[in-house]
């Protein structure tokens, strides 16, 4: 066998050597739910705050992640009308829930609440829901914050989710390879155009980041879709620099994120 392959052997048996002990921990102290004190089966959601997440599955536009209402069968468009009309920059598109009052709590919670233990588990959903777009990517970037904003947050909630969820699936996690340039204020509240405006130009690419994401296709994550400004203007930033090609994964989309009124 050849060094390369005697790593992979070694990184095999690490790999379940480590799932082995995270077996004997979780039977002595059970993993709790992020939602309660309850303990659970593994860590997660109790059963009523699972229940009430409206999770999105197939089928599903490819475009923007917009779940159809039917399955239109092997001759159905593969995205909505608004996605036909007016494509985003990036290329594909999924979230694992529909925003609303129960997902929005979670989010929050890790998002302004410093409870980080929301990450791993946000990369799990994601990894089921964009299973068809990691299988094609070769790395993966978050959206980046503002120094100034990271400051005051203390950690990035998309680097959270992107650390775990590259490191699952076996891909480069690129964590500088996208900066944002300039503060911006919040997207809350702000219209579709607004949005835009407020996040234009607001992203770039390192130089170090330019030479990692050359002729690859990226998969870029963040926690809401909620127009797709954001994410729009990040895909553009790595295209510029030479991305092959850019797709989009997040834990939540609202319902009217693509309305062809934007």
């Amino acid at each position: 066998m050849q060094d390369g392959g005697w790593g992979e052997a070694l990184k095999g048996a690490s790999l379940r050597l480590r799932r082995l002990g995270r077996g004997v921990a979780d039977l002595i102290l059970p993993p709790m739910a992020h939602d309660s004190p309850e303990a659970t089966a593994s860590a997660g959601l109790t059963p009523g705050a699972w229940s009430r997440v409206v999770f999105l599955e197939a089928p599903v536009c490819d475009g923007c992640g917009a779940a159809f209402e039917a399955d239109g069968g092997t001759f159905a468009a593969d995205r909505c009308a608004a996605c036909t009309a007016r494509p985003y920059a990036f290329g594909r598109a999924r979230a694992a829930c529909v925003y609303d009052e129960n997902s929005r709590d979670l989010i929050l919670r890790f998002k302004h609440g410093d409870q980080q233990q929301f990450g791993p588990l946000f990369a799990r959903w994601i990894s089921r829901a964009a299973a068809d777009l990691i299988a094609e990517t070769d790395a993966v970037a978050p959206v980046p914050l503002h120094r100034s904003r990271l400051l005051s947050r203390r950690f990035n909630q998309a680097a959270e989710i992107a650390r775990p969820l590259a490191r699952s699936v076996g891909r480069d996690y690129l964590p500088d390879a996208l900066v944002r340039a300039k503060p911006t204020a919040s997207q809350g509240g702000k219209s579709a155009r607004g949005r835009r405006e407020n996040v234009k130009s607001a992203f770039a690419v390192t130089e170090a980041g330019a030479r990692r994401i050359r002729g690859r296709r990226i998969l870029l994550i963040d926690d809401v879709l909620t127009t797709g400004a954001t994410g729009e203007t990040c895909a553009k930033a790595l295209l510029a620099a030479g991305a092959r090609a850019v797709d989009l994964a997040v834990v939540a989309r609202v319902r009217t994120a693509r309305e062809l009124t934007m």
